[in-house]
């Protein structure tokens, strides 16, 4: 996982401490650091820890007494695997999933935002306008043509214009486009634990 410093227009690795060029971002680098931190840890996970994760990503208010069943331990053992992976960021929380339909929040939008202003202040400005829409689930700074990367959901297309306007009347911007996604084919927030390279 890279990071990428606008103002020294380069890219350099997370690491988990702030570096020199993460301390720019001032005042809102404390949350930065604390997901780099758990991005970054390279904790040794053996075959149990990979069977809890991988349970626990499909069924995570499965009880501790099922779930050291399924993988093969008891339970104060399981526990304990699970107390730990908790506390290092491995498992960063436990939610409900909830069926965006059948709340009527079925318009997904993916916007791309393109701007000139790669100032501090600015910077500051725009997570702080984008983190307080409860509508943007998913936030992104990304590479090529386009600078940041927002996943939004609302019921309707008046949702989606209340966004847009709020993006535009908030931020100096140079460009906004949106895309509304048609069908879902697939979603899923479970990370591929097959491909782990930190094994024991």
């Amino acid at each position: 996982m890279e990071f990428y410093d606008p103002f020294a227009q380069n890219f350099c690795p997370l690491m988990p401490h702030i570096s020199k060029n993460e301390a720019q971002f001032g005042s809102i680098s404390l949350e930065r650091a604390k997901f780099s931190l758990q991005t970054a840890m390279t904790e040794k996970l053996d075959l149990y820890d990979r069977k809890i994760l991988t349970v626990l990503q499909e069924e995570g208010d499965i009880s501790v007494a099922d779930l050291g069943e399924r993988v093969g331990l008891t339970s104060s053992p399981c526990w304990r695997r699970v107390q730990r992976l908790q506390e290092s960021g491995v498992i960063r929380k436990r939610v409900a999933l909830l069926d965006q339909g059948r709340l009527d929040l079925q318009v997904t939008v993916f916007i791309l935002v393109r701007t000139s202003q790669h100032r501090m202040d600015w910077f500051e400005s725009f997570y702080r306008l984008v983190t307080s829409m409860p509508e943007v689930v998913e936030f992104y700074r990304v590479t090529g043509n386009t600078d940041y990367f927002l996943k939004v959901v609302v019921p309707n297309i008046q949702g989606y214009d209340r966004v847009y306007k709020a993006l535009i009347e908030g931020a100096e911007l140079a460009d906004v486009s949106s895309m509304f996604a048609m069908e879902q084919i697939k979603y899923t927030t479970a990370l591929p634990l097959g491909l782990l390279t930190n094994q024991a």
